[in-house]
């Protein structure tokens, strides 16, 4: 059995704010380590299942947060940008199952860092679904006909894949207080959850299927302000939904769709004034 991890950092273990996850502030070390230390868990609990081969794809911010020498032997590692596919860079039909840890609720959710992609993004639709991260990359794994069987972070993020995906395994390694405040377990205590949940989830594979997305998908993109929506519609394709800071843009599949959303983020991360 084949399996892939995208591992993100706002959803991990104990992490309560972003001087854990930006490599500019304190406590960036610490949060590595234990972002390192979660994955670390979940790739156990996979090898023990029955897994002969593992794919971590590092999946915060500038992607290359784990420590590959501490990472469990038996994974390979994804790490850096830029990467075509981002958060599920190398993921295909060859895998039995996906597995996303550290992640965070969507934008304007309650929920530790909750947001999509970047601050300049509201909220985000495929065709009538509003969505986020886990959602965009639950589709695209979806494409690929593999199912995500295991989500892991928030109690928030948690909600939200079972809202989202029927059947799914959860794992959440910490209750949101606010955006910037957690009660968490023990890392030990934590480790051993996520451990039990991947078994859990790979025992269950049978009752979770691909989140199929939509044949020809309307993505659009609710902007923050103006300006970020106005640099965002340059991006051939798009259209800026007159009296509002919505983008959309027609894509031909998901994989389309997925590429357009990270070049548009691209351009309104440009907007310099609010």
């Amino acid at each position: 059995m084949k399996f892939y991890l995208s591992m993100d950092m706002e959803g991990v273990t104990a992490l309560p704010d972003y001087t854990y996850v930006d490599s500019a502030e304190a406590n960036y070390e610490r949060g590595r380590r234990l972002m390192t230390e979660d994955a670390n868990a979940v790739i156990c609990g996979a090898v023990d299942a029955g897994a002969t081969s593992f794919l971590v794809n590092d999946s915060h911010s500038k992607m290359n947060n784990l420590i590959a020498e501490e990472l469990h032997e038996e994974a390979d590692l994804i790490s850096g940008g830029v990467k075509t596919y981002s958060m599920v860079e190398g993921l295909d039909s060859s895998y039995t199952g996906a597995f996303f840890a550290g992640y965070h609720a969507r934008a304007g959710q309650k929920g530790v860092m909750a947001h999509s992609m970047i601050f300049a993004i509201r909220s985000m639709w495929i065709n009538e679904v509003e969505i986020g991260e886990l959602g965009f990359n639950a589709y695209v794994a979806g494409y690929h006909g593999v199912p995500v069987l295991l989500v892991a972070g928030d109690d928030c993020a948690c909600r939200e894949a079972e809202a989202l995906i029927p059947n799914v395994t959860t794992a959440a390694v910490k209750k949101s207080l606010s955006r910037s405040a957690v009660q968490t377990l023990h890392p030990k205590k934590a480790h051993i959850l996520l451990h039990e949940q991947t078994i859990r989830a790979i025992e269950n594979r049978a009752n979770v299927k691909p989140l199929v997305p939509p044949e020809s998908p309307l993505l659009k993109i609710e902007f923050t302000n103006y300006g970020e929506a106005e640099l965002a519609a340059m991006m051939p394709g798009c259209h800026l939904e007159e009296g509002t800071t919505i983008v959309h843009f027609q894509a031909k599949d998901i994989l389309e769709a997925y590429r357009a959303m990270l070049v548009m983020a691209e351009l309104a991360m440009q907007a310099k004034f609010c």
